[in-house]
């Protein structure tokens, strides 16, 4: 039941991401259907994918598209779909058919008895899996300081400026008018 649930949480944050007409509110509804999905699949004994979605999906790209949706701006305008809504929604059902079709052989399915350590599946069986997170994280945080970074644009300096740089600077007018005050400031 619980697994129903989830399901149907995760689909309806996914069609109200698609329906949203606001760029933020689109990005939040699509967190909540990645977070629904990460419970599933802590909920079918997947911990590791589960953190990975969480951490990744309902995390690092949530951020991501708000910072850029802050940046952009959320100028919207009305462009005609490339794909017609009745082949877009005949697509979505098929793939639910074919998702279906692959989920309910798994149903009454035995669970193994053997379950290995935590260090076995992080590093042995999941290495590569833990390579491509912490990749993918390193990508977005880099990503994010370059997008918070200040853009240094080299100044172009004239002739005269950069003899200006160079030159010794003339003495100010007060202390070159008065012999007392110059003859105080060489000693």
């Amino acid at each position: 039941m619980l697994n129903a649930i989830l399901v149907v949480g995760a689909v309806v944050g996914a069609l109200q991401a698609i329906r949203a007409k606001r760029l933020l509110v689109s990005a939040l509804w699509l967190a909540g259907c990645s977070a629904m999905v990460s419970i599933l699949f802590y909920a079918m004994d997947a911990r590791e994918m589960a953190v990975i979605e969480l951490s990744v999906g309902a995390g690092l790209v949530t951020v991501l598209f708000v910072f850029a949706i802050s940046i952009a701006g959320e100028d919207t305008s009305d462009v005609r779909a490339f794909v017609p809504k009745p082949l877009a929604w005949l697509l979505v059902l098929i793939s639910i058919g074919l998702l279906g079709w692959m989920i309910i052989p798994t149903i009454g399915a035995p669970i193994p008895g053997v379950e290995p350590s935590f260090s076995e599946i992080l590093w042995q069986q999941r290495g590569l899996d833990v390579i491509v997170q912490s990749g993918l994280m390193f990508a977005g945080i880099v990503g994010l300081l370059g997008l918070l970074a200040d853009a240094k644009v080299p100044a172009k300096e004239t002739a005269a400026q950069k003899q200006a740089a160079t030159s010794i600077p003339p003495p100010p007018k007060a202390l070159s008018q008065s012999p007392a005050i110059r003859e105080e400031a060489h000693v």
